[in-house]
């Protein structure tokens, strides 16, 4: 295929056509939007809660643990973030215009588009599910985890109502949400600070055999396994995020913006949160010694840290810091389909989908944060691989949406979901969010050098001027 073959400008779809790019003077310094809004993201109790993977991940030790999570941290800001978000600094576009160029005028509209609209509900189960238990173990005394047998009734009814409203509220009060929302996530920080004050003390004594020993740790880890443990734990939770860099990347004013934003937002938020609850765990097992604690999480850890009545205060205002997450991945999904199905009433395929995160929720099977991650990381990683290989190919622009569904772009993502998804199969693949990552890079490269990209469709007017 002849990448300069003319194609008329009436092929593309009117949702290319309508877009116009963020102007530079509706821009501002990332600290006054990346970087506060990337850290939010990482200031989710469901992030930084379950770091510790059921005491896995500190089982060969808290320095490794820390390693894991600093090269995490250093996977997500430089793989999947800031390609994606220097495409949206060039551009002004939305990821679901940008992407065009890697997966065509006509692919682009599924893929990003419509598949981020349906990952929305997905991360609408996961927030319901660990929100609603949460609420329940506050007013029930209960001490519901995420291994629980679920359904549980009453955990059942939260999540219903928790997500019936988020979803609402989503289509119908974003603007309501959006007034409190910049403020709540301090909320998980002054916690994860309280707890680490309390708990500091011990972790100098930590010794990870005694979370084997007390029997908290099933199958302890090697240092490598750990390390590629957390890997797809954070990259995993990470990834939809990372290509949202195009989103975020609109936003942002040079390549500084785009650096920096990611660097605090995205790298010194995940070792703050992640690295703190990591702390409070070890710290809290030092300090008790033989008289080994319940639970392996910092949520878990409260009673014994700060006393039930404390305790339950922090559960109920950590699930309230959690509502907003809720809503907004509402608004993502009702705009990702107003976009791709814009003849389907929003009410009707959100209101579908949040049926689905109901059942996902309340049968618990979104609180297997590994397998749901591994699922997003499989998903995504290949999306971000495909689109930084596509950045480099053309020399760090965009160059405008290609005819229909560009092959390489396709091929990439699916050789590289494949890969992504095995361990969902029971097939041991380390660190499968990165992995399909690479695969999709790999692949998208090496397909668009031997001729499997289709041309690009010239541009006209402010779209023509991204391209540049």
């Amino acid at each position: 295929m002849n990448e300069t073959t003319p194609q008329p400008a009436t092929s593309l779809p009117g949702y290319i056509t309508s877009a116009t790019p963020n102007p530079m003077d509706k821009r501002a310094p990332w600290y006054k939007n990346t970087a506060p809004t990337y850290a939010g993201i990482f200031l989710w109790f469901v992030f930084w809660d379950p770091v510790t993977n059921g005491g896995q991940s500190l089982s060969a030790g808290l320095g490794v643990a820390l390693l894991g999570l600093l090269l995490s941290a250093l996977a997500c800001h430089y793989l999947f973030y800031l390609v994606p978000g220097l495409f949206g600094m060039r551009t002004g576009l939305p990821l679901y215009i940008v992407g065009t160029s890697t997966f065509g005028a006509q692919g682009g509209f599924i893929m990003p588009g419509f598949l981020m609209g349906v990952l929305q509900f997905g991360w609408l189960g996961v927030n319901a599910f660990f929100s609603s238990m949460l609420l329940y173990n506050t007013f029930s005394g209960g001490s519901l985890t995420a291994d629980s047998t679920y359904p549980v009734p009453g955990h059942a009814i939260l999540v219903v109502i928790w997500a019936a409203l988020a979803a609402f509220m989503g289509l119908k009060g974003i603007q309501y949400v959006a007034k409190v929302a910049t403020y709540l996530p301090l909320l998980p920080l002054i916690i994860l600070l309280i707890l680490f004050v309390k708990t500091v003390g011990g972790v100098g004594s930590f010794d990870p055999q005694v979370l084997v020993k007390a029997g908290k740790v099933a199958q302890p880890l090697s240092a490598g396994a750990v390390i590629a443990l957390m890997l797809t734990y954070v990259v995993g939770f990470f990834a939809t995020a990372g290509a949202a860099g195009v989103d975020f990347g609109l936003n942002n004013r040079d390549k500084k913006d785009v650096q920096m934003g990611g660097l605090v937002g995205i790298g010194l938020a995940i070792l703050v949160t992640a690295g703190l609850s990591l702390l409070i765990v070890a710290g809290a097992y030092g300090q008790a010694g033989a008289n080994s604690p319940e639970g392996v999480t910092a949520t878990s850890l409260m009673v014994s840290v700060v006393g039930e009545k404390a305790a339950k205060v922090f559960w109920l205002l950590l699930a309230l810091a959690a509502f907003p997450p809720a809503c907004f991945s509402s608004f993502i999904a009702a705009n990702s389909f107003k976009t791709t199905l814009p003849k389907v009433n929003p009410f009707v395929s959100v209101g579908i989908g949040t049926v689905v995160s109901i059942v996902l929720a309340m049968f618990g099977w979104a609180g297997k944060l590994v397998a749901v991650f591994t699922i997003i990381g499989a998903s995504f990683g290949p999306i971000c691989g495909a689109m930084v290989a596509d950045y480099l190919l053309s020399g760090g622009r965009w160059t405008g949406p290609r005819a229909g569904f560009n092959p390489a772009g396709w091929l990439a993502w699916a050789l590289g979901f494949v890969v992504g998804i095995l361990p969902n199969l029971n097939v041991a693949v380390p660190a499968a969010p990165v992995l399909a990552f690479v695969v999709g890079f790999v692949v998208y490269f090496v397909a668009s050098k031997i001729g499997l990209q289709s041309p690009v469709v010239p541009l006209s007017g402010p779209l023509a001027e991204a391209t540049k």
